[in-house]
């Protein structure tokens, strides 16, 4: 037998993957204490801190509008199961945190889905799992957002934007209300 064939298997390892946004970054630097691009490992019984106390989240936002402690993700195994999850739980008694449109009010906690949007106030967090085998550990992968994760909520427009994006010279609301043409009348 050679070296190869007894080396123990190689176990992959849990991944959260967190692409963070807010309209202010440039200028503000409110993300400079995170370290964007390299994997961090957490041991598996470690709660991963979100907030601005830099002494007590592991995940440090600068940005008086964030709380002390903004949320927490804990990792662990599902009951009767060999699935891993992570639950999210708000901890800023004035901010409400919302997952994928499901609201946290202050010590509520829900499962973290597979991939999800994260906000609160003007922050916007996109986290996606990569699923592993290893119990000991999982990883946190950080990555910055050039532009919003979620598009702008506004009201629509009163002109209507064509596919090609080029708006029409001509304005509406003289008189005429635009109106559906089948495509087979043209």
């Amino acid at each position: 037998m050679s070296s190869f064939e007894e080396a123990e298997t190689e176990e992959t390892v849990t991944c959260l993957h967190l692409t963070f946004y807010h309209p202010g970054q440039g200028e503000k630097m409110m993300f400079r204490c995170l370290d964007f691009y390299r994997r961090q490992q957490l041991r598996a019984d470690d709660t991963a801190k979100f907030g601005r106390d830099s002494s007590l989240c592991r995940y440090s936002l600068v940005d008086t509008r964030v709380s002390r402690i903004q949320f927490s993700l804990q990792f662990y195994r599902k009951l009767h199961s060999s699935e891993y999850a992570f639950e999210i739980k708000n901890l800023s008694k004035k901010t409400k945190l919302t997952v994928n449109q499901t609201e946290l009010g202050y010590l509520n906690k829900i499962d973290l889905p597979w991939k999800c949007i994260i906000c609160f106030g003007d922050y916007q967090i996109l986290a996606e799992i990569q699923e592993g085998e290893a119990v000991d550990y999982f990883e946190t992968h950080l990555h910055l957002a050039e532009a919003p994760i979620l598009q702008e909520r506004c009201l629509p427009s009163l002109q209507p934007i064509p596919e090609n994006g080029i708006s029409p010279s001509f304005p509406l609301g003289q008189g005429k209300s635009p109106t559906e043409i089948d495509e087979n009348e043209l």
